[in-house]
């Protein structure tokens, strides 16, 4: 886990799961992807296999360990919902974020079919938690609209919109039952351009929705330069949080133990190998 993050909407990041495939244009420019691919072959390197995509038991118990409350990003280098994470691993997954339940959660994903599919089954019983928000990737009508329809449609107590990159007018949006939504230019080599209407359509419509909104990023090649002011203001709004006590020591280390062996004694940990 680190237990400092530069994406402005968390503060920390959890990786159970590494590396990814790409399903859509949102991909293009995969930052984790290009952080990955520069320590492939660099032997003992977390990356040493590069944006292969990988499980990562070892970190599983991870969030049990930290004890100052964070908003924790959930796989920031990977996607918990690609068909390839065996559906227990991801069940593995979810039990820690209720377990410690301290922390809020925010899980991402472009795979939503696989997201509501498992919400509505083996995931129910972290479905609904207060501290364990739900989001999908937008990035344009054609991807990135049926993604809020399968979130909408799935059994979530917080759902949340990630429009990053936003790469076109995607028009009139359904926020029924939306509690965040963030948006954002694409950054890095190669980026392509972010209009300031739709941006302001978006934040218009979360307004009139009254949802909360964060706008993370113009963009650019160089994002520092272009900043994160929409209209001569910074929009970091967010989804009210719950808090939760930390759990006592020794109950969050044999929760922890029981965790790591309850995956160590399967077949998941070999089967991405």
């Amino acid at each position: 886990m680190s237990s400092q993050s530069s994406i402005e909407w968390t503060d920390a990041t959890w990786n159970p799961v590494r590396g990814c495939t790409k399903i859509s244009p949102g991909c293009k420019h995969c930052y984790a992807e290009t952080f990955a691919e520069r320590f492939r072959g660099v032997k003992g390197h977390p990356y040493e296999h590069g944006f292969d995509l990988r499980l990562v038991p070892e970190k599983l118990a991870e969030p049990l360990r930290w004890r100052t409350p964070k908003m924790i990003f959930v796989n920031s280098m990977s996607d918990l919902f690609h068909d390839q994470v065996p559906e227990n691993y991801i069940e593995a997954v979810a039990k820690v974020m209720v377990a410690a339940n301290w922390h809020t959660y925010q899980v991402l994903t472009k795979r939503s079919d696989r997201l509501q599919k498992l919400l509505d089954s083996k995931l129910s019983f972290a479905a609904n938690q207060p501290h364990i928000w739900w989001g999908v990737s937008v990035e344009d009508r054609k991807y990135g609209l049926p993604r809020i329809q399968d979130l909408q449609n799935a059994c979530a107590a917080v759902r949340f919109l990630s429009i990053e990159p936003l790469l076109e007018d995607i028009g009139k949006l359904n926020l029924t039952g939306i509690s965040w939504a963030i948006v954002g230019g694409e950054s890095g080599p190669g980026a392509r351009p972010i209009q300031k209407e739709w941006v302001l359509s978006l934040r218009d419509q979360c307004r009139a929705a009254k949802v909360p909104f964060f706008f993370k990023q113009w963009g650019g090649v160089h994002k520092s330069l272009a900043g994160r002011k929409l209209e001569g203001r910074t929009y970091d709004e967010f989804p009210p949080r719950v808090h939760h006590p930390v759990l006592a020591v020794r109950e969050c280390l044999s929760l922890a133990a029981n965790l790591v062996r309850s995956v160590k004694g399967t077949d998941l940990v070999e089967c991405l190998a």
